[in-house]
């Protein structure tokens, strides 16, 4: 039997060491100039979050977590060893792995990923939606279709979330990194596509000048640099037709306040919360209490 590991709230393993002064956490600041390039652009590439050491140690527990006869698979929201609308390609894809795993858990807690989350965030308290996995195989990994991660989270208001994308390889054109459409966060909420369809399939949703300004950026990044996106920004990822793989891990979240906007359950096996109700308790855990710190 597999603890649930969404009862604990702090760190459980060495992966990281939470700063025990307000001067101790001067070194994940994120500067005035990237919080200016994120909130012009909807993105902000390249922030380190991970030593290679972890990366190893998070990949490790990778490989047990995308086995589906593992003990704990009633304590994911969602897994599919293969989410690709292609027979041909393959995208492993799965929700709620932080409460399987201890290093999967503790990412939620790195220092570096909560202060940069806090100030993207407008210097809010951070807390947690969910967690997400994203693993494409060499030669033949799938697609992400252009999509805007808000349009398949409207269950939750008022819109203060935000997306970190982390790659557990070195991700670049050949294997299928993340790709982002600058600016695109300012055009409003689209329609939502198949996630793992049609890479293309946003485009029927999109107006002319919407078209004329979609021009895709790669996002090319060493593993254990993670990339922040607005919840409006479109973007995607191709498929992986290189040697190597391509594992990502990504951590969603919103402002401390964010509330129910269903009757129906946020993920499954949560306990429902009526519209209008604060999400918090033990599945939306408070990652960082800005209002202890400078």
């Amino acid at each position: 039997m597999v603890s649930d590991l969404s009862k604990v709230h702090e760190l459980l393993s060495d992966l990281f060491e939470w700063p025990k002064s307000e001067k101790d956490w001067d070194q994940y600041r994120l500067t005035e100039d990237q919080i200016a390039f994120f909130h012009t652009n909807g993105y902000l590439p390249n922030i380190k979050l991970l030593d290679h050491w972890q990366v190893a140690q998070l990949n490790k527990e990778l490989e047990s977590l995308t086995n589906p006869n593992q003990p704990g698979m009633e304590l994911f929201y969602d897994f599919a060893s293969n989410e690709s609308s292609n027979p041909e390609t393959v995208l492993f894809h799965s929700l709620g792995h932080w409460r399987i795993k201890e290093g999967f858990h503790d990412i939620l807690w790195n220092p570096a990923f909560v202060m940069a989350a806090s100030q993207l965030l407008g210097d809010n308290s951070v807390r947690f939606w969910h967690d997400q996995l994203f693993c494409k195989p060499a030669k033949h990994g799938g697609v992400v279709a252009w999509h805007q991660d808000y349009s398949y989270w409207t269950r939750s208001v008022p819109m203060q979330h935000l997306t970190c994308w982390v790659g557990l390889d070195d991700v670049d054109i050949d294997n299928g990194c993340l790709y982002y459409v600058p600016k695109s966060h300012e055009w409003g909420l689209l329609d939502k596509p198949e996630l793992a369809g049609d890479m293309e399939g946003l485009m029927e949703y999109l107006t002319e000048d919407q078209k004329k300004e979609f021009k895709p950026v790669p996002i090319e990044m060493e593993r254990g640099y993670g990339s922040f996106h607005h919840p409006l920004m479109v973007h995607g990822s191709y498929e992986n037709k290189s040697e190597r793989s391509r594992r990502a891990f990504v951590l969603n979240v919103f402002a401390d306040g964010t509330k129910s906007n269903t009757e129906k359950e946020l993920l499954k096996g949560v306990p429902i919360f009526a519209p209008g109700e604060k999400l918090d308790g033990q599945f939306f855990p408070l990652l960082f209490d800005r209002s202890q710190i400078g």
